[in-house]
């Protein structure tokens, strides 16, 4: 399963700093709340205090004096309800709620001033219990207090808190997705370079600027960039060494086949002479072929040098007019100065095989046109028959190596489109296989990528 290193480098990063946020929240928490509390609760106390200072005792026993002023002071409150009940020594009631409770037995404080939370009338109140002394004892007031402040006050200190965590968390999370983004982009620049290579550019990565993490990883590369260039030097060498060698025991074949057929000779052998003599020239194109091919992979190739194809085409024009004659076929010429920038054998051969090809694959009395000049502000040189064609559904196939059509005639060996889709990725130009004029036919179009 593909694993994203920036992924993995943000589950290993976030976790631990949403932790310390969290952390940070928490400790900003208890500082501020808890202080108001206990200021919440001493107010409470006091009240309690202040309300045990009206306990009186009589005749009728123990009674809360309490002013209507003070009472109307103590209930005047815009957030909460404060509610009170004050207790004779014996615990008797003596004044205020009868139903407000009283601390459990595991309540936490001292004996004369326990705080406590409880539930009256449906709400969460908090409470506390002081002793007041009232005549020579001690009577007990319960002071109990809705929550609104103190949940007012958590929310604001929650949000005064947690807001500011919060925007530290987006920025950092920004910070760390573009620290991990920036942090890899050697990585991605490594991949682009690579991936803008042809499948034959095997030089070696400059390590120079990369980080000192990547560099074994370039090591590496290089290694199997070095061993992967040897491999394809030593098959060039081999193609090239049998190429050659073929071509001089060939060539002298032919020649003492066309000696033979020149003489007077029965008709049987004359038949056999030929057929020799055809599979003589076929070889030889074949090795001549398998040369180009050998020079046309990269690392193999010549220097670049200005080359105006139209001045190429010309040179060689004599030679093709020669071989449509041999096969009936009229070769015609439509040659604008078209410039570019290459190896000038490799761009001749190319043009050569698309030349045998579409002579060899025409009709006796075919016609055949090699065109050059610009189109569409890019440069292009172009061989157009009338011949059967390439079907739409093979032409992304007849640029492989010895790959032929099924059921084409003629005696090709499948390599020279395949040498011509070569030559023109060597030349970062575009090879565009088409129908001719009127549907008929084939066209074939090396286009180069800068006008």
């Amino acid at each position: 399963m593909a694993r994203s290193l920036r992924a993995h480098l943000l589950r290993l990063l976030l976790p631990p700093i949403a932790a310390l946020l969290a952390l940070g929240v928490v400790i900003a928490w208890f500082p501020s709340v808890e202080p108001a509390a206990v200021a919440y609760d001493q107010a409470l106390v006091e009240v309690g205090l202040s309300l045990g200072t009206y306990v009186r005792v009589g005749e009728a026993g123990y009674r809360l004096e309490l002013p209507g002023a003070v009472e109307q002071a103590l209930r005047r409150d815009r957030f909460d309800t404060l509610y009170y009940r004050v207790l004779g020594p014996a615990g008797e009631h003596i004044a205020g709620e009868t139903a407000l409770p009283g601390p459990a037995d595991a309540a936490e404080g001292r004996a004369d001033l326990i705080t406590y939370d409880a539930s009256f009338r449906g709400q969460r109140v908090r409470a506390v219990s002081v002793e007041s002394p009232c005549g020579g004892a001690a009577c007990r007031v319960l002071v109990a207090e809705t929550l609104v402040k103190r949940s007012r006050l958590m929310r604001e200190v929650l949000f005064s808190s947690l807001f500011p965590e919060l925007l530290i968390a987006a920025a950092t999370l920004v910070i760390v997705w573009f620290g991990v983004k920036r942090g890899l982009k050697p990585l991605a620049r490594l991949s682009e370079e690579i991936k803008a290579r042809s499948s034959g550019d095997l030089r070696p990565i400059d390590a120079a600027g990369a980080p000192e993490e990547t560099r074994p990883l370039v090591s590496a590369l290089n290694g199997l960039l070095e061993e992967l260039g040897a491999a394809s030097r030593k098959q060039q060498r081999f193609l090239a060494d049998a190429a050659h060698q073929l071509r001089t025991p060939l060539a002298g074949l032919q020649a003492h086949t066309e000696i033979a057929l020149a003489e007077p000779l029965p008709a049987a052998c004359r038949a056999q002479i030929e057929q020799v003599h055809q599979a003589t020239m076929r070889t030889a194109r074949l090795a001549n072929q398998l040369l180009a091919l050998a020079r046309a992979e990269p690392g193999a190739r010549g220097a670049a040098a200005p080359v105006d194809l139209k001045a190429l085409v010309e040179a060689e024009a004599d030679e093709w007019v020669h071989q449509a004659l041999t096969r009936d076929i009229d070769l015609g010429f439509d040659l604008e100065p078209c410039p570019a920038h290459g190896d000038a054998f490799l761009l001749r051969e190319a043009l050569a095989n698309l030349v045998h090809n579409a002579i060899e694959y025409s009709d006796r009395g075919g016609h055949v046109t090699v065109r050059t000049g610009r189109r569409a502000g890019r440069w292009f040189a172009e061989v157009e028959d009338d011949g059967p064609g390439i079907p739409a559904a093979e032409r992304g196939r007849v640029t492989g190596r010895f790959y032929r059509v099924p059921g084409m005639p003629g005696t090709g060996s499948g390599l020279g489109l395949a040498i011509v889709s070569e030559i023109a990725a060597g030349h970062g130009a575009a090879l565009e296989i088409g129908e001719g004029a009127g549907a008929k036919g084939c066209r074939v179009a090396i286009t180069f990528a800068h006008g």
